[in-house]
Formats: structure tokens, sequence, C-alpha cells
């Protein structure tokens, strides 16, 4: 693997330039294909792709169910603005089902690569007739992996799996010398719109990564409705990322006066740099207090609300 780039050491203009040329090199006048998922990495990789092969950049999102609120359409209309067209493809069934009485962690994982890349994604890249799949891929990724933290779902060739011999094509990962925040500086550079290069990161499995357990239909809206909020009342705090997280364990509450037993949401609040460490941002208590009642009154079912306070390390940003 090529050696790090930080932040500090990276000049975006020159990036661009290189890799923009080490693509055209790799794709000739062949096609190559990408998954837009609206994320920082996925975003900049599109950009950058583009620019290096123009309309021989086939660009998707694949709508797994697993995205937050509105995601799709609000994904494909701003990168039409950008002049990218982004293909919209519906595999929410193909993914529920793949999930369907899993509760392992890893196999979670597992199961959305597989359906990712071997069914939904090869199906795409066969239509397509295109050899190569370029992916924002970045060094934390590879780093969490190697270590055994949790196996990221988009890294194959530092685990010693050939990519062209597993799904039938090669993947390219131009940004795999970069960590986020390097990451930021190239997608500004790119043109990309502040809205996105500096938008909070989010999970490649997506809110499978924030329901603890089996990930079904109904469990999704919940915490897909949780993130919303949360979301909404964190933009403010300036931190590096803020999700809700949606526990296997049903705890004792109270409704109407009566005992119930409810849905408990975890929130957590990130301050760090590149994510390989992080600690919790120390929000005021009214913050807290005004969230916990929004999320009890928005979310059905949800009758308790914690804030994780455990620093990275031990703890995870993501929680499986």
């Amino acid at each position: 693997m090529s050696q790090e780039i930080t932040a500090q050491q990276l000049n975006p203009e020159q990036f661009i330039d290189e890799k923009t040329k080490e693509i055209i090199s790799i794709v000739g006048d062949g096609i190559a294909i990408n998954a837009l998922s609206g994320g920082v990495d996925s975003s900049t990789v599109t950009m950058l792709g583009h620019r290096a092969l123009g309309k021989r950049l086939k660009t998707v999102f694949i709508e797994n169910g697993l995205m937050r609120e509105g995601e799709p359409e609000m994904v494909a209309a701003l990168f039409r603005k950008l002049g990218v067209t982004v293909e919209i493809v519906d595999a929410r069934e193909e993914f529920l089902n793949a999930l369907k009485g899993i509760t392992d962690p890893e196999e979670k994982r597992e199961a959305i690569t597989q359906t990712f890349y071997r069914h939904v994604f090869g199906r795409i890249v066969k239509a397509s007739q295109a050899k190569y799949l370029l992916q924002g891929t970045i060094l934390t990724d590879i780093d969490e992996t190697v270590a055994g933290i949790k196996r990221q779902h988009n890294v194959f060739e530092q685990l010693g799996i050939d990519p062209l011999e597993a799904f039938g094509y090669q993947i390219i990962e131009p940004l795999i010398q970069l960590r986020k925040d390097g990451v930021r500086k190239v997608g500004r550079a790119l043109g990309l719109p502040a809205g996105v290069f500096e938008r909070i990161p989010f999970p490649g499995p997506a809110l499978a990564a924030r329901v603890i357990g089996e990930v079904t239909r109904e469990r999704l809206d919940t915490v897909r409705k949780a993130t919303s909020i949360v979301e909404g009342a964190l933009k403010d705090t300036k931190a590096f990322q803020y999700l809700a997280i949606l526990h296997e364990d049903r705890v004792t509450g109270i409704t109407q006066g009566k005992r119930a037993f409810g849905q408990q949401i975890e929130v957590r609040c990130w301050d760090s740099v590149d994510a390989r460490t992080a600690t919790p941002t120390k929000l005021a208590f009214e913050k807290l207090d005004k969230l916990a009642r929004e999320i009890i009154d928005q979310v059905p079912g949800v009758v308790s609300v914690t804030y994780n306070i455990a620093s990275k390390p031990p703890s995870t940003i993501e929680s499986v």
C-alpha cells in the first residue's frame, strides 16, 4: 500500500492531478462504475472519477433500505446540479432478506458486503460491461480492518481477497492514502459544496451499523427517525460525528401512567480529527434533556435515551 499523505502534507490540486492521471491510465478507454452514498468519501471519489473519465464513469446510488430519510433523492438532485447523472437502484428487499435473522455484528457486515459486491453490484457491473469499480476507501478503513477493530465492508486486498476473482471486477481506490481530514480538503478542491465535504461521516453498512441485534424494517424505521432528530439537534455543535443507536434489549418505561416495555436509543456525539481516536462532546445537559424529550415524543416505542461518555478507545465511534 502507498504511504500515508497527512492533511498537513497534502497539496489537493497536485493530488487530484496525479489521481486523475492514474485513473485514466488504469481504465484506458473502458468504462468504470461507482456507488455514491452521499458521504464525504464516496462524494469525493465520484467527483474525482468524473473529472478523469467524464461519461465513461457510471454512477449509481444503491437504495438498500438502510439509508437516512430522503437520502437517495437528495443525493441524486445535488449531484445533478454538479453535472453528474446518478441512477438510483432499488435493492431494499434484497438487503433486508440478506440480513434476516442475523444478530452478530461481523455476520451483518459480511451479509451487506456479499449482497452489495457480489449480487447487486455484480449485476450492475455485468450489465454495464464495466471492468472497474471506483471506490472511496480511506486509510482509516484499512487500519481498523487489519487491526481487527471492525471489518469495514469495503476492504478486500488487505485481507487476502482478490476482488477480480471474488466478484469479477477490479477495484480502484484513489483515496486510500488519506484520512477523513485529507478527503475533506480534496472534496473542497473538486468543487463539492460545503454541505457535502463538511458532512459528518456515515458508515458503509449505513443504519445497519446502528441497530444492535437483528435488522428489520421496523427497527430501521425507529433508528432512522431517531437519526433525523439527532442530526437536526446537534448540527450546530461542530462535532466530528453524532448519531443514534437502537439497542436490542427492551427496557421498562411508563406510558400514560402504566408500565410499558419499550426501546432504548443511545446518542453518541464525538470530537475527533481523523476518527482514529475520539472523545465524547461535552454537551450541555439542557441540550441533552431537550434531545431526549424530542426522541421520546416523536419516535414510537422509545422509552429511554442515553448518552455515551466513553472515549475511543476503548469505545468506537459506531456501535457494531
